[in-house]
């Protein structure tokens, strides 16, 4: 599924509005805590916070980190 929403100035940053169906596909409710990463091809994941999710990013990020050159041969 595929939704179509614009990038909008709120304040002095931009911002997006989540529509109703995505927030209820992801079962978050106002004030519920988002996670975006980076995925490939120039796009993004968003995941909403979950128990345990924040120590297995943080993990994530390290290895990735850690073993760059590895991974960006194993890319190619």
């Amino acid at each position: 599924m595929a939704y179509k929403t614009k990038v909008r100035k709120i304040g002095n940053s931009l911002g997006i509005v989540l529509p109703k169906e995505v927030l209820q596909a992801m079962k978050v409710e106002e004030g519920a805590t988002l996670y975006i990463t980076e995925a490939p091809e120039h796009s993004v994941q968003m995941t909403p916070e979950r128990p345990g999710f924040a120590e297995k990013a943080k993990l994530a990020d390290d290895l990735m980190k850690r073993y760059r050159n590895a991974l960006r041969e194993l890319a190619k």
